[in-house]
């Protein structure tokens, strides 16, 4: 694991970063040879790092019955290490869950085998009041670098105060923010909290499946104190991205492009995050409560060989009726966002 400040310097620069999705064979066995051929897809298509352990990786991972937690991990650790060896410099965050004190021990496993920070769910906490929440992250960030993580409701996450996030900020060891309640006004809430603290090294990561584009399009400008504050989210930590990642690194980096430059943004770009929301309606199963959001992704991947079925862990979470002739709309609708090729021609190698 890197010091905390060149991890911020990382996440600072803005890096696309997939939630890792979980590779099981029929059984609903581990699958570790697809596992790393999946990290290694991301790794190659350009993300800047991986994201393991998170919702996408299905939170259930962690039950005695599984027992999965440390060996995705571990295999996550090996391909992070094996692309550095290469020169790069890949980013590793692991998903931290539970109480206190299986979130202190989480955070734990992830500094022992090298991840550079933890995403900090706040789910299983959903009684628990502000002082309480900021006593817990206190205590996670004491072991490692802390990514907050606001996480829509329909997913297991909880409202989160305004008042919750500008404490949260003022957390010396937090670096990074993922934004993820699928709504604009509990988004502008995070924003505004981090400015209003005046931290300017807590980096802004979009994961609003629903709006990426737009989120890292837009200029947050907010009055702070007697003066003009600019913030932007600089990249964005998805379980959209863990699909179609070539094109999602490229996307990520042309917005980045723009909104350095300063110069008005091209309307082909709206029309652009119209068709990746369209896409991600699809993937995450947004007609039916998103009940179908793990399978979807997996079915993407199924498609293009890099998993061998869409399972998960708990057998009744499976494609929703109809959301497999929904992936077969957008794949047909919009064939310039999918990397098939890419992953055609790498698949043996990463399989390897």
């Amino acid at each position: 694991m890197g010091c905390i400040e060149e991890t911020r310097g990382r996440l600072g620069e803005g890096l696309c970063l997939p939630a890792c999705p979980l590779a099981l064979d029929a059984g609903r066995r581990f699958d570790a040879r697809r596992q790393r051929a999946l990290f290694r897809y991301y790794l190659d298509a350009g993300a800047g790092g991986l994201a393991i352990g998170v919702h996408t990786t299905q939170f259930a991972i962690r039950d005695p019955r599984h027992g999965l937690l440390r060996p995705v991990l571990e295999v996550g650790r090996d391909v992070l290490s094996e692309r550095r060896q290469r020169g790069r410099a890949p980013v590793g965050i692991g998903g931290i869950c539970g109480d206190t004190e299986q979130a202190v021990a989480e955070a734990e496993g992830l500094r022992e085998l090298g991840y550079d920070a933890g995403l900090l769910s706040l789910g299983a906490l959903r009684e628990a009041g502000e002082d309480r929440l900021i006593e817990h992250c206190g205590a996670v960030a004491e072991v490692i670098p802390l990514f907050g993580f606001y996480l829509q409701t329909a997913v297991g996450g909880r409202r989160l105060s305004l008042g919750f996030w500008r404490r949260f900020a003022t957390l010396p060891n937090v670096v990074a923010i993922k934004i993820a309640p699928f709504n604009r006004y509990q988004t502008l809430d995070v924003i505004r909290a981090v400015a209003e603290t005046g931290r300017d090294d807590v980096a802004l990561y979009t994961g609003n499946d629903d709006s990426i584009l737009l989120d890292l399009l837009t200029p947050y400008r907010l009055r702070v104190g007697g003066g003009e504050v600019e913030r932007w989210m600089v990249g964005g930590l998805l379980g959209h991205w863990a699909v179609w990642t070539r094109v999602a690194v490229a996307d990520h980096a042309e917005c980045r492009r723009l909104a350095r430059s300063g110069a008005p943004i091209p309307a082909e770009w709206l029309r652009r995050s119209v068709e990746v929301t369209d896409a991600n309606a699809a993937f995450f199963d947004a007609a039916n409560g998103y009940a179908g959001c793990i399978a979807g992704l997996h079915e993407v991947l199924r498609r293009q060989g890099l998993l061998a079925g869409t399972w998960c862990l708990d057998p009744a979470e499976t494609l929703s009726p109809g959301q497999a002739e929904e992936i077969d709309r957008v794949q047909r609708a919009y064939p310039h966002l999918n990397d098939d090729g890419f992953v055609a021609a790498h698949l043996d190698e990463w399989m390897g």
